[in-house]
């Protein structure tokens, strides 16, 4: 157990936006940041399994730090954080879909808005096996391998269609607007 609590007490420890913060807190209160890190998560916890608005609180932490660090992923020289934060974001379109459908039976679980909040952190997580890179390399990624021919089929011959649907409705209108115009000359 030791060992944990030192690899968490280095983590809260780094420089860094949550140890830059932590540092503060405990200059002001007196309190060890492990204290005020461990009471922080306890309440939150808390908050989404009894607290009122625990789906926003949940969707606000699976969106606010992945974008802002993807910002910064986009304006750095490296690929690397641009592929970790890009394959986060796959895995988080790919889950809000699959929640939208079944969301109506989830949100019955008293634990589900903890549980949800769970994996997005472990998708968000900085280590090698995170849930998004877990998730990528054994689902995602070979499905796509496997369909993504077929895919870009489909959403060619779509792309088609539309096309082909868009031009001869303009086609319709402006002949429409042609005859009207016509008419109305006819009429004077």
């Amino acid at each position: 157990m030791g060992t944990v609590l030192q690899r968490l007490q280095r983590l809260l420890d780094r420089p860094g936006p949550l140890g830059d913060l932590l540092g503060r807190l405990e200059a002001r209160t007196g309190v060890q940041r492990l204290y005020l890190a461990t009471g922080s998560v306890a309440f939150l916890g808390l908050y989404l399994v009894f607290g009122y608005g625990a789906s926003l609180l949940c969707n606000l932490i699976g969106f606010v730090y992945p974008a802002y660090v993807s910002i910064k992923a986009i304006e750095s020289s490296s690929k690397e954080d641009d592929t970790t934060w890009l394959t986060y974001w796959v895995v988080y379109g790919i889950f809000s879909v699959a929640e939208f459908f079944s969301d109506t039976f989830l949100y019955w679980f008293p634990f589900y808005y903890a549980g949800k909040c769970l994996f997005l952190v472990w998708c968000m997580a900085p280590v090698s096996w995170n849930g998004s890179q877990v998730l990528y390399q054994n689902i995602i990624r070979p499905w796509f391998l496997k369909h993504h021919q077929t895919v870009d089929n489909v959403l060619g011959d779509l792309s088609a269609k539309a096309l082909d649907t868009a031009s001869s409705i303009t086609r319709e209108a402006s002949r429409a607007a042609l005859n009207l115009a016509q008419e109305a000359e006819k009429s004077k």
